[in-house]
């Protein structure tokens, strides 16, 4: 884990918001000079803290308006997880993929354009894997709340890191 002081976590936060303000910007927003300010963000990049810049998309606005969670079960007999996981990194209907404990095994997140390729992805793709036992799946009527930023006001750091 790396220490992030007071000043490190206004700079992720900032980048949170936005992560193409120029480096000008970003000193201005956190109350830093640029050189410091650049040389904690090359430190938060190389330690990983940062891990990359991305721009996010609206689904629906790219014609992918049709988004749903599935769970899927494996066959325990066979013990294929790794072959799941692999296969998942290929087929690009998934945005995330978690391994679960409980009743799943993993919970996917995937995005459509509409209900037939849905139907093509799971029919063709999904229960055709080896391993695939059980599939349920829910499709969301409305994202009440989705954020990629962290919580950061709620991290704990070092006593006397101000």
């Amino acid at each position: 884990m790396v220490e992030l002081d007071k000043i490190d976590l206004k700079i992720l936060a900032a980048l949170q918001e936005d992560g193409r303000l120029t480096n000008l910007e970003l000193a201005e927003t956190i109350n830093l000079s640029p050189s410091p300010t650049l040389r904690r963000l090359k430190r938060l990049e190389t330690s990983g803290v940062i891990a990359r810049y991305v721009a996010l998309l609206e689904p629906a606005k790219i014609g992918l308006g049709l988004e749903a969670f599935v769970r899927v079960m494996l066959d325990k007999r066979e013990r294929n997880f790794a072959g799941f996981a692999k296969a998942v990194q290929q087929w690009p209907e998934v945005v995330s993929c978690h391994a679960m404990a409980g009743e799943m095994d993993y919970l996917l997140r995937v995005v459509f354009e509409d209900l037939a390729h849905f139907s093509r992805f799971v029919m063709d793709t999904l229960l055709q894997h080896p391993g695939v036992v059980d599939v349920k799946s829910s499709f969301v009527l409305e994202a009440i709340k989705q954020t990629t930023a962290l919580p950061l006001t709620h991290l704990k750091r070092p006593a006397g890191k101000e």
